[in-house]
């Protein structure tokens, strides 16, 4: 098993389209309408439970639940649009598993969290990914210019390799999906998910490592 309790794999498709890619911003509006209420109510939800952890050390089994079906939803719309575009098979309106889907996240149920890394480890412990991935999402503005992440630099050059060679390159896509890791794993921990720290590593590859042992 990997070390860490957050678990992202992705299975590159065989046949990709060579255009598909540059209308799946158009495709996936509907999937960005509802992510952008799930993720207001996972904010909520989180917050909850902060308060459960805080009073009794767990996590609520319901709610955390619903924490990961939204990380899987999400997953699953950016693996299919600008966040890896490996594949052209429509994401399901689901925030159940579907290990049929050519992107899978799961995250192991903690029986029992700290109380007192609650209080620290969303904005403190977590500074240093922060500063990490902030580097893989970008987003940040500067002047009249936005700053688009390592992630979707490389997603756009693996789709224009895509459109003329009809070949998503492997190696890049080897790489998205590490630093797609390394963000929900950074993500479940600052949710609280998990007291696991997440490792300093970049493990590459559609398979999430056994033993966590980086390739």
């Amino acid at each position: 098993m990997s070390d860490t309790p957050v678990r992202l794999e992705a299975r590159l498709d065989e046949h990709l389209s060579p255009g598909l890619w540059l209308v799946k911003w158009l495709l996936a509006i509907p999937h960005v309408i509802v992510l952008f209420f799930l993720w207001i109510a996972f904010v909520v939800v989180t917050v909850v439970a902060f308060v459960a952890i805080l009073a009794t050390g767990r996590y609520p089994r319901p709610l955390f639940d619903f924490t990961v079906g939204v990380l899987r939803w999400s997953w699953r719309v950016g693996y299919y649009a600008y966040g890896g575009l490996g594949t052209d098979r429509y994401p399901p309106f689901s925030l159940g598993e579907d290990p049929d889907y050519p992107a899978t996240l799961d995250i192991a149920y903690p029986e029992h969290l700290s109380r007192g890394l609650v209080l620290v480890k969303w904005w403190l412990l977590a500074i240093p990914h922060y500063v990490v991935i902030s580097f893989f999402v970008g987003g940040g503005a500067q002047g009249t210019h936005w700053n688009a992440g390592l992630i979707l630099v490389l997603t756009v050059v693996a789709g224009v390799v895509l459109l003329f060679t009809g070949r998503y390159p492997e190696r890049v896509f080897d790489l998205v999906v590490g630093l797609q890791r390394w963000v929900f794993r950074v993500t479940a921990y600052a949710a609280l998910m998990t007291d696991a720290y997440p490792p300093f590593r970049l493990d590459q590859g559609g398979t999430e490592p056994l033993g966590g042992t980086a390739p």
